[in-house]
C-alpha cells in the first residue's frame, strides 16, 4: 500500500503525522489543511482510484508559476547589478527540470509519493513534478508570502547550492549573449549559408557584434553552428582560454 493510500487506512493519525513532519522539515510551515500536500504528492499513474480523485498536474502547474515568480523576485533582489540576461540565465538553472528533480530527490519526496508500482516510472522525474505541485499547494494552503518565505528560508539554504549553479558552464551563445547585454553591444547570429547535400543540413553561422564580423560556425543546425560561431567569438576576443 502507497505512502498517501495508506493515510486512508486504520493508522492514518500517524501517517499524517509524518506527512506533516516532512513538510515543516522541507519548508518551515506546518499545513493548515492536509489534503492539498496529499493531492500534490498524488501522480498520474494512480488516477482513477478511488482513493484519489485527482492527480498533481494542477499543482505543478500552478506551482511552476509561483515558483518562477518567487525566484525571478529573489534574484532580482539578490544581484542588483546584473542586467536582465544574467538573472535569467540563473533563474533559468534554478528551475530547470534537472535541478528541481535534484531538490525532490534531496527532500526525500519519493519517500512520500503515491504512485502506481505497476508501471515504470523515474521517480526522479516525477519528484520535480512533485515538488512544484508542493509550491502549488503551499501558495493555496499559506499564500504568497509563505512560499516566498519557505523557498528563501527552506528551499534554497538547504537544498540549493547557488555558487555551483553559478560556477557551471552556461552554453556558449548563452554566455555571449550575457556578455554582449553588459557591455551594450548589439549581437547577430546571421545565416550565411544553408546547404543540404545527400540529405544532410549544413549550416554557415557569423557572429556579428555592432554590425562587425567576429567566429564563424558550421553545424548540422543552427543551434549547434551558434554555438559553434559563439565559441569562435569567445577565442577571437580573449574571453575564455
Amino acid at each position: 500500500m502507497g505512502f498517501i493510500r495508506a493515510l486512508f487506512a486504520e493508522k492514518k493519525s500517524t501517517q499524517e503525522i509524518k506527512l506533516t513532519r516532512f513538510i515543516i522539515q522541507s519548508f518551515g510551515y506546518r499545513p493548515k489543511n492536509l489534503a492539498l500536500f496529499i493531492k500534490a504528492l498524488s501522480h498520474k499513474s494512480i488516477t482513477g482510484n478511488n482513493e484519489v480523485e485527482e492527480s498533481n498536474e494542477r499543482l505543478e502547474f500552478l506551482g511552476d508559476a509561483i515558483l518562477d515568480a518567487v525566484i525571478a523576485e529573489y534574484l532580482y533582489e539578490k544581484y542588483p547589478g546584473n542586467d536582465e540576461g544574467y538573472l535569467t540565465t540563473l533563474k533559468s538553472k534554478i528551475v530547470n527540470r534537472k535541478n528541481l528533480s535534484e531538490i525532490g530527490e534531496k527532500m526525500g519526496i519519493r519517500h512520500y509519493l503515491n504512485y502506481s508500482t505497476a508501471r515504470s516510472i523515474n521517480l526522479s522525474s516525477i519528484e520535480g513534478n512533485a515538488f512544484e505541485a508542493l509550491m502549488g499547494a503551499l501558495y493555496l494552503d499559506g499564500g504568497y508570502k509563505q512560499v516566498k518565505e519557505s523557498v528563501r528560508n527552506c528551499v534554497l539554504r538547504k537544498f540549493v547550492d547557488i555558487n555551483k549553479l553559478l560556477e557551471e558552464e552556461v552554453d556558449f551563445k548563452s554566455r555571449l549573449i550575457i556578455w554582449c547585454q553588459k557591455k551594450h553591444l548589439a549581437l547577430e547570429f546571421f545565416l550565411v549559408n544553408e546547404t543540404k547535400q545527400q540529405g544532410i543540413n549544413k549550416y554557415d553561422i557569423e557572429v556579428r557584434i555592432n554590425q562587425a564580423t567576429y567566429g564563424a560556425g558550421t553545424g548540422g543546425n543552427k543551434k549547434e553552428a551558434e554555438q559553434n560561431a559563439a565559441k569562435e567569438t569567445f577565442n577571437l576576443i580573449g574571453e575564455v582560454d
